[in-house]
């Protein structure tokens, strides 16, 4: 019988050792892309990172891609972008990747990358060095942190200016989500203007400032950047979920969108997010309702020279937490539901496989695909024993994705603890052990 499965069967590429430089050259086929989004279905699977930085390197030594933007805040990312391209260190800062979820981008995936594209860095030269970049919004107290330490070492006029513009946003420090209850349901005045006028003050005086390290005063203009998002992002919460989701994801694109201005015109940019912001909602139940991703933008920005590959897992185990701010745990991901595009993949009977229709030649898994079903995305929390509600939605995979990377089995990432590294581990920062 002609089912999906068997279709499925019929056009899977089987995938390699993930450290075997065979998977990684079955990726060379992106090389012509501006922008390769690599996506996951958990924020705490071991197979996915994997995965993902075995193909960042290979598209980064072979092909010419010089930045990687992940979906993680800016100045926990810089930590990483220091180290990797030997920045001069900051005079001070948190460890990184010291908040709720702490496991997502600190764990020992990410630090073998960090590793790797520290010693290709060090082959390089310092301008045509790898960057590692965060593209989200919720760094609100460290970004403020950051732009007021950099004024007061290249302009002490402007900081004590900067001080008194971001005092509005100080008692929410801790908790912005207050700040967004407050001003949206509360009546409090909001600090849109001020914030506002904090990003323009850095953009008007960045002749003047570049004299002194201009890689520092764009990091600080960046992080002003973010306080302006996270402001809006607060605030829009409270307006509903779609708004808030929106705001974020606008911030990322336009985040990347700098970076590659910042480079050159033509700079080759690799993502790392969740398929739910990798992918395009236009084909998705997130789209229905009016909402957008970075994928959908990129799509709309770069046409065929964007290139979307989701992942996806039947079974095994996850790191992920109960609740947010809950401690982070080993859990069992249950076999997917009937009538999801997991389940059909699992039925496949393929346990590792890539499946491509970005080629006009493969039509026919496009079309293999062009139905509608059941997708699981598994953030950092996961409830499985609330899978259907708090777990899937409906999706068009051949519209959502160019490429899909499945792997049946998977096992939990192995999460690195959080101590602030002494001065004996710098070898290792920002992921001292």
């Amino acid at each position: 019988m002609d089912t999906l499965a068997t279709r499925l069967k019929t056009f899977a590429e089987p995938l390699p050792d993930i450290d075997s430089e065979a998977f990684a050259e079955l990726f060379d086929r992106y090389a012509d892309a501006q922008v390769v989004l690599i996506g996951e279905a958990s924020h705490g699977t071991h197979e996915f990172y994997a995965a993902r930085a075995a193909i960042t390197r290979h598209l980064i030594a072979h092909h010419g891609f010089t930045i990687v933007a992940v979906e993680a805040d800016w100045p926990d990312a810089d930590q990483i972008d220091r180290h990797v391209r030997d920045r001069r260190k900051a005079s001070r800062h948190d460890t990184a990747f010291s908040r709720f979820p702490t496991w997502m981008w600190r764990n020992t995936d990410v630090q073998a990358f960090t590793r790797w594209l520290h010693e290709h860095n060090r082959t390089q030269a310092p301008t045509q060095r790898v960057e590692f970049r965060g593209l989200d919004v919720y760094s609100l107290r460290s970004s403020i942190r950051e732009v007021l330490g950099y004024l007061q070492e290249a302009d002490p006029a402007m900081a004590r200016e900067a001080q008194q513009r971001y005092a509005c946003l100080t008692p929410w420090h801790d908790d912005p989500a207050l700040y967004g209850h407050f001003t949206e349901v509360g009546g409090m005045d909001t600090c849109e203007s001020a914030v506002l006028e904090q990003l323009q003050a850095l953009l008007s005086q960045r002749l003047s400032l570049i004299e002194n390290d201009g890689e520092a005063l764009f990091n600080a203009t960046q992080n002003a950047r973010v306080v302006h998002a996270a402001e809006q992002y607060y605030r829009a919460m409270y307006r509903g979920s779609r708004e808030s989701w929106n705001l974020r994801d606008r911030h990322m694109f336009e985040t990347l969108q700098t970076l590659r201005t910042r480079q050159a015109s033509d700079a080759k940019v690799i993502v790392w997010a969740h398929n739910s912001h990798i992918g395009d909602a236009r084909a998705t139940q997130m789209g229905n309702s009016g909402q957008l991703t970075l994928g959908q933008l990129c799509r709309e920005e770069f046409a065929e020279q964007a290139v979307l590959i989701g992942m996806g897992t039947d079974r095994g185990t996850v790191a992920a937490a109960d609740d947010w701010d809950a401690p982070m745990r080993i859990k069992k991901v249950v076999p997917a539901l009937p009538r999801s595009w997991e389940r059909a993949f699992a039925e496949a009977e393929c346990p590792q496989a890539l499946y491509d229709w970005r080629d006009a030649d493969n039509i026919e898994l496009r079309e293999t695909l062009a139905g509608r079903q059941l997708e699981r995305a598994i953030g950092v929390i996961y409830r499985p024993q609330t899978e259907r509600q708090s777990h899937y939605f409906d999706a068009t995979l051949s519209e959502q994705f160019d490429a899909w990377l499945w792997f049946a089995e998977t096992t939990a990432i192995t999460p690195l603890p959080t101590e602030q590294p002494t001065s004996h581990e710098e070898d290792t920062f920002p992921f001292g052990l």
